[in-house]
């Protein structure tokens, strides 16, 4: 599953190459699963919409959409007549379209000459006829629709973005991350998996962190001292951070907006290299199964 370097490099290369586009036609496969939001609401949301921005929160693309007028009825196409009149009611507000990437998901930016991938389950054609396309071969993505609420404080209206489930890992403060893993009794592998506490960690970036601080990953969160979580929290915003510049990692489908390939992998320590010797001290790498998820960890680096 793509993780936060890998969600960050296909948002900022979406951003890069559409930002400021308007969308004139979306098309949705019909297929189960993908649309957690109905597929009428989606073409209707999008359809006529200029896109503002496209940036990651945890695990999420968020296509930021913006009206600056209401779409010509021919433009709607597909859409009911019901989901129509609800967008075009807010013409001049912004939506977000929430894309979650699930187990195989990709979003690309195409050329509309390009073939279709198998398994392409929604389509975004731009002004410039050029495609943004999302493929999902195992369907377990996820496209919905949010529409950021208003609030009003001291006569000024603020506008709430989607901020996700948990706190952010390549900001969040080292007080902050003491307070949300030392109360915890679970191990410190899993509590880093809890999306609820930090989005964005999966198992690669969990197992290479917690192998760099030196932290075996069976170790109860609660019983960490404060200086091995500042250790960890170094490691965890060093690996992602350069995990972002080398393009993510590509173990399995992943690639960017441009259908390439990342290059961390060739930087892993422990993940996938069961029964290797450890970089560090030759000791074997051990696979375990925690929390239902292959855990990586030299047994004798981390304590």
């Amino acid at each position: 599953m793509p993780e936060l370097p890998e969600v960050e490099t296909i948002a900022a290369g979406v951003h890069a190459r559409v930002h400021g586009q308007r969308i004139t036609r979306v098309w949705t496969s019909g297929k189960p699963q993908t649309f957690k939001s109905p597929e009428p609401e989606i073409a209707a949301a999008l359809t006529g919409a200029r896109i503002d921005s496209v940036r990651r929160v945890g695990k999420t693309i968020v296509m930021t959409v913006h009206r600056g007028k209401t779409p010509d009825r021919k433009d709607v196409g597909a859409p009911s007549i019901a989901a129509s009149s609800r967008w075009m009611g807010s013409a001049a507000g912004s939506t977000e379209l929430l894309i979650h990437l699930g187990m195989t998901g990709r979003l690309l930016v195409s050329a509309p000459e390009i073939p279709l991938a198998p398994h392409t389950h929604a389509i975004l054609t731009l002004d410039d006829r050029r495609e943004i396309r999302f493929v999902d071969p195992r369907r377990f993505g996820r496209l919905s629709i949010h529409i950021p609420p208003t609030l009003t404080t001291h006569n000024l209206q603020l506008t709430t973005s989607y901020t996700g489930p948990g706190s952010e890992p390549l900001t969040i403060s080292l007080a902050g991350f003491i307070a949300l893993f030392h109360p915890r009794r679970t191990p410190i592998k899993a509590a880093l998996l809890n999306q609820s506490l930090l989005h964005g960690i999966g198992n690669i970036y969990a197992d290479e962190s917690l192998f760099r601080a030196a932290i075996r990953p069976t170790r109860q969160s609660a019983r960490l001292t404060r200086a091995e979580l500042a250790r960890l929290r170094a490691s965890l915003v060093k690996v992602l951070r350069h995990a972002i510049r080398l393009g993510g990692s590509s173990v399995s489908d992943y690639v960017d907006a441009e259908g390439a390939r990342g290059f961390f992998q060739l930087q892993h320590r422990v993940y996938r290299r069961t029964g290797l010797p450890c970089l560090t001290c030759s000791t074997p790498i051990r696979r375990i199964t925690l929390a239902g998820r292959s855990t990586h960890f030299c047994p004798h680096c981390q304590r």
